[in-house]
C-alpha cells in the first residue's frame, strides 16, 4: 500500500513538474523607474526569462519567452509616467504560442542594455532593461550653468560676450591645478584666504530604486528617508559660502532611482567635488541598537567588527540595485575603487570628526569616533569622503525621529554645520573653478 501511495505522489509530482515546464515562469511583479541619467524597467519574475531585444529609431521591441499577458504584467503600460524622459508610452501583445512582445514608444534615441539579474536579498528573477541618452550630460557644466544662472546681473557693461560661455567656463575649469603624489598632503590655504572659486559638496542620498535599503518595523524605507534629508542638507549648503566663496550642492541622485556604487564615486569625481557625503540610516538584527555613526575609509582592515559588517552590508547595494556586470560604462574607470591615498583619508577622518561634533548635538551618537572600514562608495582617491548613518531605522524610537520632518531639519542643520567647521579649519584649495 506504501509503495502504491509512494508512486501515486511521485507521478503527482511529475506532473506537477510537467505542468510548470510547459506554464512557463510568472511574473510577480514590474517596475518602471525614469530618472534624468536613464531609465529602468524590470520585470520580476519566479523562474528565469530569455528574451530578445529589436530597436529601431523610435521603438524598442521585446520579445520574452515563456510568459502570458497577464494581469499583473498589463500593469507595465499604466506605470509609464508622463515625466518619463525616454518611454512615451507601452504596448504589449501575445507572441507566438508562448510569448510576450513588449513595444515601447520612445521619446528620443536611446541606447538600451537588457541583462538578467539572480534572485538575491527579497528579490526573484529580474529581467532588466536600461535606457541611456546616447550623449550622456555632463554633470560639471550643468552645475555651472545652473550656478550662472542664479548669478544677479552686473549693473555696470558685460564685456563683449564669447562665442560659447559655457564652453569656455568648462574649459577653465580643466585647468586643475596638479594631484598631490601619493601620501603627501596637498598645500592648504590661510584660514582667511579667499579662494575665489565654487565649492561643491556631493552628496549621496543612499540606495535607491530596486534597492530600497534597510527597512524600519513600521515600513519605512532607508532610500526615501536619506534622500529627504539630501534635499535638505542641499538646500541648506547652496545658502551657505566659505570665506565668501559659494557653496553648491551636487546629488548623486535627486529622485527614486539606483545608481551603482562607482558610479557615485564618479559622478562626485566629475563634478570636481570638495567633499563627499554619503547618507544612510543604519540597521540591526536587534531593535535595541540606536545612534548615529560617521565612517571614512579603511586602506587597511575595519577599525571594529561592526565597521566590517556594515561595509559588507552596503557594499551589497549593487547586487540588491541590479548592477549589469557584464557591461563596462564608457564613463567609468573602475581601477579608482582600487585607488586611495594617506591624505585623502587623514582628511576624511577630520571630516568624520567635525560632522560627529554636531550630529551628537541633536541626536545620540553609537560611536563617539569615526569608525574605518572598505566601503566601495568611499574610494575616491582625491576627495575626502565619509558615509554618515544618520540612526538606527531598525529601532522603532529612531525609525519615528527619522520619519519626523522636525528631526529631519534637525540633522540637516547638524550636517552644515559640520561642513562649515571642517572647512574652518581646513580651508579649500584654490583652482580655477568659476562662480
Amino acid at each position: 500500500m506504501k509503495r502504491r501511495q509512494l508512486l501515486r505522489a511521485g507521478s503527482l509530482v511529475l506532473l506537477v513538474g510537467a505542468h510548470q515546464i510547459v506554464r512557463g515562469a510568472t511574473v510577480v511583479a514590474v517596475r518602471l523607474w525614469p530618472a534624468p541619467d536613464y531609465t529602468r524597467l524590470t520585470i520580476e519574475s519566479d523562474g528565469l526569462l530569455t528574451s530578445k531585444l529589436w530597436q529601431s529609431a523610435e521603438r524598442l521591441v521585446l520579445d520574452i519567452d515563456g510568459l502570458e499577458l497577464d494581469p499583473t504584467l498589463r500593469e507595465l503600460v499604466a506605470k509609464v509616467r508622463p515625466d518619463d524622459p525616454y518611454i512615451a508610452a507601452i504596448r504589449l501583445a501575445p507572441q507566438g504560442e508562448k510569448g510576450v512582445r513588449l513595444n515601447l514608444d520612445l521619446k528620443q534615441p536611446a541606447v538600451p542594455q537588457l541583462f538578467n539579474l539572480s534572485p538575491v536579498a527579497a528579490y526573484k528573477h529580474r529581467l532588466v532593461v536600461d535606457l541611456y541618452t546616447p550623449k550622456p550630460e555632463d554633470p560639471l557644466e550643468a552645475l555651472i550653468a545652473e550656478r550662472m544662472k542664479e548669478k544677479p546681473r552686473a549693473i555696470a557693461p558685460a564685456p563683449a560676450a564669447s562665442p560659447d560661455p559655457i564652453g569656455d567656463l568648462i574649459a577653465q575649469q580643466m585647468q586643475r591645478p596638479p594631484r598631490a603624489s601619493h601620501g603627501e598632503q596637498p598645500q592648504q590655504l590661510p584660514a582667511n584666504a579667499k579662494t575665489d572659486r565654487l565649492i561643491i559638496i556631493a552628496l549621496d542620498p543612499g540606495h535607491g530604486g530596486e534597492d530600497p535599503g534597510a527597512v524600519g518595523p513600521s515600513g519605512t524605507r532607508e532610500k526615501d528617508v536619506v534622500l529627504r534629508i539630501a534635499h535638505l542638507l542641499r538646500d541648506r549648503i547652496n545658502a551657505s559660502s566659505i570665506n565668501g566663496n559659494p557653496m553648491r550642492a551636487f546629488l548623486t541622485r535627486d529622485a527614486d532611482f539606483f545608481v551603482p556604487l562607482h558610479v557615485r564615486v564618479d559622478k562626485a569625481r566629475r563634478v570636481q567635488a570638495d567633499l563627499f557625503v554619503s547618507i544612510h540610516a543604519d540597521a540591526f538584527m536587534t531593535p535595541t541598537a540606536r545612534g548615529a555613526s560617521v565612517f571614512a575609509l579603511s586602506q587597511g582592515g575595519a577599525s571594529s567588527s561592526a565597521a566590517r559588517w556594515m561595509a559588507d552590508k552596503e557594499n551589497k547595494a549593487d547586487l540588491i540595485g541590479g548592477l549589469n556586470v557584464k557591461v563596462q560604462d564608457v564613463h567609468v574607470a573602475r581601477a579608482i575603487l582600487d585607488m586611495s591615498t594617506t591624505a585623502q583619508i587623514n582628511d576624511s577622518m577630520k571630516l568624520g570628526s567635525a560632522l560627529l561634533g554636531e550630529i551628537g548635538n541633536v541626536g545620540k551618537l553609537h560611536k563617539a569616533q569615526v569608525e574605518q572600514a572598505g566601503f566601495a562608495v568611499l574610494k575616491a582617491p582625491d576627495i575626502p569622503s565619509v558615509l554618515v548613518e544618520t540612526a538606527f531605522i531598525s529601532n522603532p524610537e529612531e525609525e519615528g525621529k527619522l520619519r519626523s520632518p522636525e528631526y529631519q531639519e534637525q540633522l540637516a542643520d547638524a550636517l552644515v554645520r559640520g561642513i562649515q567647521r571642517y572647512f574652518s579649519r581646513n580651508p579649500p584649495l584654490a583652482r580655477n573653478r568659476p562662480l
